[in-house]
């Protein structure tokens, strides 16, 4: 049995996200490497207006899950497996051993300005909860009949999807959706139309920059949320990391991965709790849970209780 940490995407913000980590050593090196990097003081990415922009949001992602998995690294919490969804991909490919911190920096502050520059406004994403996959995209074909096309970028559980595409094709699929019996639609803290072939064009770009540097085999076992499958190459997860703007999520099918593989601890790094939520469904033999929501020492317990299992 084994540990699997997750790392949230974009949309899971909140205002002060980066003051709310631990007071702990490896925090505070983990924002001045960021600072360092950047030539500016991250903190001041958190703050509400800050995080309008979608280059600040991905940066607090990454920048709060990598100094939270470190702090319980530093306590000898290590995961066996990471997982992340969208830009949670980057801290978990760090957690992993693969992709350098500095480098996950600078290519995600890259990433952000490359999807921001793409679509500036009136597009985004939307969460329809209450439809299954092959029912929401007979809805999608039929609305893609019409010259402005909506995707399905996210398949988060069973019944839980996400489209991206323009603010008004969205509008008109949530309509249709909910007249064919959808039980919610919510529109999601994004600004840009991720994870659908409105973005390959930045995927390109974003690619030719992971070229400059090196991506190793990773020292733990890295879950792509993109195809569902462990990759065990630098090269392999370059191109994932590099594409997954671009590419639909299969986060139900990942984290259904992760529990064949033997993990029954779930443990989701800040900012939120979504992805506990959609893991639970999986582990209901298991356990997931989340650092914003457990005390770091009922987190410790969790892992050497879970440790013990394996060894026993």
């Amino acid at each position: 049995m084994s540990v699997l940490f997750t790392f949230p995407g974009q949309g899971s913000q909140r205002p002060g996200m980066l003051h709310a980590l631990p007071s702990h050593a490896e925090v505070a090196r983990t924002l001045q490497e960021a600072s360092d990097t950047l030539g500016y003081d991250v903190t001041s990415l958190d703050d509400t207006d800050s995080l309008r922009s979608t280059v600040a949001v991905q940066l607090c992602v990454l920048i709060a899950g990598v100094a939270q998995a470190r702090v319980m690294s530093a306590r000898g919490y290590e995961p066996d497996m990471v997982a992340g969804l969208s830009i949670g991909a980057y801290p978990a490919a760090v957690i992993a051993g693969a992709l350098q911190y500095a480098d996950a920096v600078k290519l995600v502050e890259l990433r952000g300005q490359l999807m921001e520059r793409a679509y500036p406004s009136g597009y985004g994403m939307t969460a329809i909860m209450g439809k299954t996959q092959r029912a929401l995209e007979r809805l999608i074909a039929q609305m893609n009949s019409e010259a402005t096309p909506v995707f399905l970028a996210n398949i988060n559980a069973e019944t839980q999807m996400v489209v991206a595409g323009s603010d008004a094709a969205m509008h008109r699929l949530t309509t249709l959706a909910i007249e064919h019996g959808a039980q919610r639609c919510e529109r999601l803290d994004v600004a840009v139309p991720s994870h659908c072939a409105l973005l390959d064009a930045p995927a390109v770009a974003l690619a030719d920059a992971f070229g400059q540097i090196t991506v190793r085999a990773p020292r733990i076992v890295y879950l792509s949320s993109s195809i569902a499958r462990p990759l065990f190459d630098g090269p392999r997860i370059a191109a994932d990391l590099a594409g997954n703007m671009a590419r639909q999520v299969r986060w139900h099918d990942t984290v259904r991965l992760a529990w064949e593989r033997g993990a029954r601890l779930a443990v989701e790094m800040p900012p939120a709790n979504v992805l506990t939520r959609l893991s639970s469904a999986i582990f209901t033999e298991g356990i997931a849970v989340s650092c914003s929501d457990t005390a770091l020492p009922d987190l410790g317990a969790l892992i050497e209780r879970e440790r013990g299992a394996s060894e026993g």
